[in-house]
């Protein structure tokens, strides 16, 4: 077949070469795919896929592990947001399946939450993150607080009337203000949205979860899409790494459907002190 020449030809030829080069897995890559290292990733996915499902906080296991086997802060971070949106879809599917996915909170709760959102990502021009960081320690400190004193204000027993975020202007402002932190900051954002579902809008933490997944899902596309565009993602790695996630994702549902919502209250909490520490160790 005869190749088009002329300064269009050339233009498209080179375009398609570009989009090649750009989506072949040597682009960007700094993780070595050796057998262990696939094994680290598959295996970190699986950790954070379940820990994030039941409670949040998994990505101080992957975005670590990324690291650790020579990739970047910057694209790890966004390299992680495959598995994240990958475990995310494969917990609500697993939620809906077994009618835990409220269907009809779904837009009402995720209009406050992407409002607060793209809020969140203007406001990164002019405020440091380290504010924001600060603002979750606290947050999430006084989550946990709650919990041991006032255990039935953060995680309302099942069977505990629902409400709208119309119905409850509360939970509506700190729908928005997850929305906001998850859009500036991302990290940790799945606590806050359990305190804003389940103390804000009195969800069980059964569905409170099912609905949390579904916003970090929507979190994780937008921010997908400012990642890719920005060449910060790396996919062979990710998508072992989402790979890893489908499964602890889908072993995490099924837990969380068998086991008493005290064990779920108390994975929580357990993981509710361990980024609270962490935090503080890091500052």
């Amino acid at each position: 077949m005869r190749r088009r020449t002329g300064a269009f030809g050339e233009g498209w030829e080179q375009e398609v070469d570009a989009l090649v080069e750009w989506l072949s897995p040597s682009h960007a890559s700094h993780v070595s795919l050796t057998t262990w290292n696939v094994i680290v990733l598959a295996l970190a996915g699986v950790g954070g896929g379940f820990v994030n499902t039941l409670a949040g906080g998994g990505s101080m296991v992957t975005v670590p592990a990324l690291i650790l086997l020579g990739m970047p802060a910057d694209h790890a971070n966004a390299t992680n947001r495959l598995g994240v949106l990958q475990q995310s879809l494969t917990a609500a599917r697993g939620f809906d399946k077994s009618s835990k996915l409220e269907r009809g909170a779904i837009v009402p709760i995720l209009l406050p939450t992407l409002s607060g959102a793209a809020l969140g990502a203007v406001c990164t021009l002019w405020v440091h993150p380290d504010v924001l960081k600060l603002i979750l320690l606290f947050s999430m400190i006084t989550v946990a607080l709650l919990m041991v004193v006032l255990p039935e204000v953060v995680a309302p027993p099942e069977g505990t009337k629902t409400y709208s975020p119309r119905e409850r202007p509360t939970g509506f402002v700190m729908l928005l203000g997850a929305g906001f932190y998850g859009g500036f900051v991302q990290a940790g954002v799945g606590f806050i949205l359990i305190a804003a579902l389940s103390a804000g809008l009195r969800y069980d933490l059964i569905r409170t979860n099912a609905l949390k997944v579904v916003c970090t899902a929507v979190f994780s596309i937008v921010s997908l899409g400012v990642f890719v565009a920005a060449g910060r993602v790396e996919w062979v790695s990710g998508v072992i790494l989402a790979a890893g996630a489908t499964v602890g994702a889908t072993l995490s549902v099924r837990l969380a459907l068998k086991v008493d919502q005290r064990v779920v209250k108390r994975l929580l909490f357990g993981m509710v002190c361990l980024t609270c520490g962490s935090a503080l160790l890091a500052a």
